[in-house]
């Protein structure tokens, strides 16, 4: 390939000495005698941004960001660096707009950006020169697809292109205390484009999720080298940027006033914080064959299991019935402890009875019908009572010994004590 042949006969000592340690020993040392620092943070502004960032940003880390066009990604970088520009030097370099189009941008979100420094380009190496005569404590890459390296003659946007100006941008960030961000493009299928050593090389990797017709974002940390990964920020898109969401449980609980079958509040966790998020369920009479199996934000193959189980350890039968399965909000259920919520709701459809709206429920469901503890089952607990709800069912393992206040908390070992208490 003409790309290898590039690569080979490239100067590597100026394009990669020192990327993997810059000022560092080659020498080995032990590593009990490496002081270990505490790492400084620098706060956005934004603290739905800064939670999922782990506390805010970190001096010489690289941050990729990806998302569907149009969800927020340039809003958000742009608001970030108009509130970092008020104490440091900031420089936002776009490669899809031009300048005039950006600022009509800052205008129309009514941001007081006069401090943000702003180029068009997409030639990494003029790039690079820039930055190193204004020194930016961050930057900002909008996008990394459009970024070339003139040291490659592929197309911006190849895997060879990404690659190359990615690892000198993430080099940059490493021999400098400028913290960099990349704005990457998603495929169809919802994932970055390009190689997918691009999240190996960063030390943040964020994905902003929802639906582009929702005025809702959500933005999830899958990779953070200096915090918790799965930590959520929840946001909403106005007609003056993004506004952060401070109590999501409230967002995810705008429930009907009536109580209706099939629908089942529980308790997830997203990092370090706990949500409320209701669940719906609907099972009618199929007509076909093979009865559907439909789940939306939970995996399919997780709710055929937990529809099993009712029917050997519950005595529910659905071979003749179809399921959905929908959470509400858009989020996903990545975890066991929405397993009884899920049940619950399904037998809630199916015989038409419905759960009470000041009843949470949690639990993993094991194959032979118990329930199984959760992780940090009281701080669900809480969160439970904090909104107002007044009756859990919860694994008995998850039960302090002094309770809840204002929560009556039932005990279900199976899912047998679960129905029955319902």
């Amino acid at each position: 390939m003409v790309e290898g042949v590039e690569d080979r006969g490239a100067p590597v000592a100026s394009r990669f000495a020192g990327y993997a340690g810059a000022g560092e020993s080659a020498s080995p040392v032990s590593l009990a005698e490496v002081e270990a620092e505490e790492i400084l943070r620098t706060p956005t502004g934004i603290e739905e941004f800064d939670r999922v960032l782990g506390g805010g940003l970190v001096t010489g880390s690289a941050i990729l960001i990806g998302g569907d066009p149009g969800i927020g990604k340039s809003t958000l970088l742009l608001q970030t660096l108009t509130a970092l520009s008020k104490h440091q030097r900031v420089l936002y370099v776009t490669g899809e707009e031009s300048i005039r189009q950006v600022s009509l941008r800052a205008k129309r979100l009514r941001l007081a950006c006069a401090g943000v420094q702003i180029i068009a380009e997409t030639s990494l190496e003029r790039i690079l020169s820039v930055t190193s005569e204004s020194r930016p404590d961050v930057l900002v890459i909008d996008s990394i697809q459009t970024t070339f390296s003139e040291v490659l003659q592929s197309a911006p946007g190849s895997v060879a292109q990404v690659r190359e100006c990615a690892a000198q941008l993430v080099r940059y960030a490493k021999q400098t205390p400028t913290t960099v961000f990349l704005v990457g493009h998603v495929t169809k299928e919802g994932a970055l484009a390009g190689p997918r050593v691009l999240e190996h090389m960063v030390d943040t990797v964020l994905y902003f999720e929802g639906d582009s017709s929702s005025r809702f974002r959500v933005i999830r940390a899958f990779k953070n080298r200096f915090g918790a990964v799965n930590e959520l920020g929840v946001f909403a898109m106005t007609e003056t940027g993004l506004r952060e969401v401070r109590n999501p449980s409230a967002l995810f609980l705008s429930r009907s006033d009536e109580e209706a079958p099939g629908s089942v509040v529980m308790v997830m966790r997203e990092g370090s914080r706990p949500l409320l998020v209701e669940v719906q369920a609907l099972v009618d009479e199929s007509h076909s064959p093979t009865p559907r199996r439909v789940a939306v934000g939970m995996e399919q193959n997780r709710l055929a299991m937990l529809l099993a189980v009712l029917h050997r350890h519950g005595g529910i039968p659905l071979f003749n019935q179809d399921v959905f399965v929908n959470m509400v909000g858009g989020l996903r259920l990545t975890e066991t402890a929405g397993d009884l919520a899920v049940a619950l709701a399904v037998v809630s459809s199916y015989r038409d009875r419905p759960i009470p709206k000041d009843w949470i429920v949690f639990g993993e469901l094991g194959l032979n019908g118990e329930i199984r503890p959760v992780q940090n089952g009281e701080e669900r607990l809480k969160e439970a009572a904090k909104h107002g709800f007044t009756h859990a069912l919860a694994p008995p393992k998850n039960i302090s010994k002094g309770g809840i206040k204002n929560l009556e908390i039932v005990p279900v070992k199976s899912l047998r004590d679960a129905l029955a208490a319902l």
